[in-house]
């Protein structure tokens, strides 16, 4: 490894258990060695920092906070102890093909002016079953993991994505620091959308490189649906679109927002977590207008895109999102 690595690996744990190692072999196996690994522990209590074995690993740092910083922050941390070109974001619960890294290097010297890249996630529990192909957002202020739980051969062309999925997405480190990293009141869930956003508002955009590849077991450390994830989903997604939408498509998305959020609301109840998604919705809106405020200048000075141009980021039909459709778009850049 070179002094200045292409990739920093960035993972994140928090009582990873056995899945974590698994995360660090499939690192050592990789075919492309010009990287080192930040592993950022939220306070694990599980063990899984016990006799972690990173002796095959080109470079690795360890940092134990003796706090949960989240999701957020804990990538922020890491992204500022980085010495790598390119940021390569990992699950402590997901597993790399050997080529993962080779393939997005290929691809990020194949397209220059590209600063974030999305990875195929596969179901580690079955692999022709999808995790995720990029996120995919709404003009209505929804997102969805693009391939979720389809069938595997639906994995498309490469193409535009809106963001990818934090659980293995790349970025241009300078330029993931340019734009304030991920936002730590976030904590976790949606925060890989929000920079997605901030960084589309000012002209960046996103490429899903299908055959870099990842097993993802979805929901391994917090759950696949759980109190937790449930209500920060509903408050970060509020935030989300309330903070980055342009003002007059936001006026005039509103009223379709709230529409869906009704029906969101409605179809929870009677289960386990119709208390968390109302609570999550509501202290979204609690604080959406001062998040708004804050977010005054990202949406004003620094946007390069024109508002019919935004429109065409987005995708218009619920329907895509509902059935967790791919958001993966052809594309002409070079």
């Amino acid at each position: 490894m070179s002094d200045t690595p292409f990739f920093s690996v960035l993972i994140i744990n928090y009582n990873g258990g056995t899945y974590l190692q698994k995360a660090i072999n499939s690192l050592a196996a990789q075919t492309f060695q010009n990287f080192e690994t930040i592993i950022i522990d939220n306070d694990s209590t599980d063990g899984s920092m016990n006799g972690l074995d990173v002796s095959a690993l080109p470079h690795c740092d360890i940092d134990l906070l003796g706090r949960n910083s989240g999701f957020a922050e804990g990538n922020n941390i890491a992204a500022k102890k980085a010495r790598g070109e390119w940021l390569a974001l990992l699950n402590a619960d997901a597993e790399a093909a050997t080529d993962w890294l080779a393939t997005l290097a290929n691809s990020i010297a194949a397209h220059p002016d590209c600063r974030m890249f999305a990875s195929t996630q596969l179901s580690m529990d079955d692999n022709d079953i999808l995790d995720g192909i990029g996120d995919g957002y709404t003009i209505w202020g929804f997102a969805w993991r693009g391939g979720y739980h389809r069938p595997a051969r639906e994995i498309p062309e490469a193409g535009e994505t809106f963001a990818p999925c934090g659980a293995s997405a790349v970025y241009h480190r300078e330029t993931f620091l340019t734009y304030g990293g991920f936002e730590e009141r976030y904590f976790c869930f949606m925060e890989d959308v929000d920079l997605g956003f901030r960084m589309r508002l000012a002209g960046e955009y996103c490429l899903l490189q299908p055959d870099a590849i990842v097993q993802h077991k979805g929901g391994g450390l917090s759950g696949e649906a759980s109190e937790f994830s449930v209500y920060h989903g509903a408050r970060n997604r509020v935030w989300t679109y309330i903070g980055n939408m342009p003002a007059v498509l936001l006026w005039l998305t509103l009223p379709g927002h709230l529409a869906l959020t009704a029906y969101l609301l409605i179809r929870y109840i009677g289960t386990p977590y119709s208390g968390y998604v109302w609570k999550g919705t509501k202290d979204g809106w609690r604080e959406a207008f001062t998040f708004r405020r804050e977010r005054k200048a990202l949406r004003s000075n620094k946007r390069s895109v024109t508002l019919s141009g935004l429109s065409r980021m987005f995708h218009w039909n619920i329907f895509a999102m509902s059935q967790h459709r791919s958001a993966v778009r052809p594309t002409n850049r070079r």
